[in-house]
């Protein structure tokens, strides 16, 4: 199954991994091309993120991994496409 973007909840505690480390770990798993980072809400010890990653066959189990190796941890997994393109979300009314 060809992965082509994640978009994950993950939590760190606000001193390590810093942003760029964190990155970095994402960026050297197999298939991904991008990184977004974005924080959502910081607390004295912890920092609430999304991590969206896009790319070509991302390796899903690896990309857990790495992020997990940085002492981050991944909550869930909040969208997964796959293909050979990406559909863009269309939200729906009601």
């Amino acid at each position: 199954m060809n992965v082509r973007r994640v978009v994950m909840d993950v939590d760190k505690a606000t001193q390590r991994p810093d942003l760029i480390e964190l990155a970095s770990a994402v960026d050297r798993v197999p298939g991904v091309e991008a990184v977004n980072i974005t924080i959502n809400e910081i607390d004295m010890e912890t920092v609430d993120m999304d991590i969206t990653v896009e790319g070509d066959d991302i390796d899903v189990r690896r990309l857990v991994g790495a992020i997990e190796e940085t002492g981050a941890v991944v909550h869930s997994i909040d969208q997964v496409a796959t293909g050979s393109r990406i559909i863009e979300g269309i939200r729906r009314s009601r």
